[in-house]
């Protein structure tokens, strides 16, 4: 087989129930529990109207503007599957576009994600059919190769392997590897049912704000008391 210019399996997939559980999960209760580091980076954004997007992460590594894997990557994948790109960042030639995004969804594709450009880009506006990306242009792609299906990629410092489950929304992108799904589902639905108890605090005026003063002052902040506060310009 050759390295740079191959397409491989994805030897474990997900559970569909258990990737559906975390449709109602948002992102930052995932990335919260997860160290906050897990996460693509701030500039891959949604380009569609509306929509979640979960599933598992079919990836593909290919040259910038080259999207001849990513055709091979569709062909092959299956239903709740998200096609994730690393073009390395780049946005001069579109590596998706509408053509494209109608097979994907007549497959039952979930999604894609694409470290580098879109074209067509009212299409994916004006739906709700997921598409992350860096930017867009008018220019297409080539068609050449070299490239990678199914094998480990990093955008934006996240790391993603084949069968990771991914999940996206207004807030952006977060993955979730195979083994720490379970424990991530776990902590995050705590996270949400703690949130709720602190919603409703605030709207009885009972949340408390303790916590505040008490960590500023083991950081070692000086709290000047209401007696020695400022003197306004007024008092002078």
């Amino acid at each position: 087989m050759s390295l740079g210019f191959r397409v491989l399996s994805v030897e474990k997939r997900l559970s569909k129930e258990i990737v559906e559980q975390f449709r109602h999960i948002v992102t930052p209760h995932i990335s919260d529990n997860m160290g906050r580091m897990i996460a693509a980076g701030c500039e891959l954004r949604p380009y569609h109207k509306e929509g979640k997007l979960v599933g598992t992460a079919l990836t593909v590594k290919t040259r910038p503007g080259d999207n001849l894997l990513v055709h091979k990557a569709i062909d092959i994948a299956e239903p709740g599957d998200i096609i994730v790109v690393d073009a390395g960042g780049d946005i001069t030639n579109a590596i998706v576009g509408e053509i494209m995004k109608k097979i994907a969804e007549k497959k039952g594709i979930a999604g894609f994600i694409i470290n580098g450009a879109i074209r067509d880009a009212a299409a994916f506006k004006n739906d709700t059919f997921p598409v992350y990306a860096k930017g867009v242009t008018h220019r297409g792609p080539y068609k050449d190769g070299p490239g990678e299906v199914n094998v480990p990629i990093s955008i934006g410092g996240m790391l993603i392997n084949p069968g990771d489950l991914i999940v996206g929304d207004e807030d952006g992108l977060v993955v979730v590897p195979q083994a720490e799904v379970e424990e991530i589902l776990k902590k995050a639905n705590n996270m949400a049912s703690n949130e709720v108890k602190i919603f409703a605090a605030i709207e009885q005026g009972t949340v408390d704000r303790t916590w505040v003063d008490k960590l500023l002052n083991e950081k070692g902040c000086e709290l000047l008391e209401p007696s020695k506060s400022i003197i306004s310009s007024r008092e002078q």
